[in-house]
């Protein structure tokens, strides 16, 4: 079962299971696609979507950060946020892609992380409310 790092009315976090900080921002309620959301939802989740950007850049300052929104297996609109470095086991690939060598990764806590996630969530509106 995936960690729920924050939740509102519109969105949850997830933590994925991975040796980069990964998180996945899902919609509360089962919508497909982005375009499908009513605008309250599509505003709340594409700002959180940001912060959680800005948070990992000045946390990690990874090489880059990959966004993704695919739903092929779970056709519920989430949007995957990543932090990809040099030498994580990927890089230059995708994380869905040909692993090209064992990670060498020494990254600062994730729970700290969270932590000032959260704290950025909690101080911005990401109701999504015009």
């Amino acid at each position: 079962m995936l960690e729920k790092l924050y939740e509102n009315d519109s969105f949850h976090i997830l933590r994925e299971t991975s040796i980069i900080p990964w998180v996945k921002i899902f919609t509360q309620k089962p919508y497909k696609e982005l375009s499908d959301c009513d605008e309250t939802t599509q505003k709340a989740i594409l700002k959180a979507m940001l912060i959680v950007e800005q948070t990992m850049r000045l946390y990690y300052n990874p090489k880059k950060i990959n966004i993704a929104m695919f739903g092929n297996y779970v056709p519920h609109l989430h949007i995957h946020v990543m932090a990809r470095f040099e030498d994580d086991s990927h890089f230059p690939e995708s994380m869905w892609g040909v692993k090209q060598r064992e990670a060498t990764l020494v990254l600062p806590s994730f729970d700290t992380f969270v932590t000032i996630l959260q704290d950025k969530l909690s101080q911005a509106d990401v109701s999504g409310k015009i």
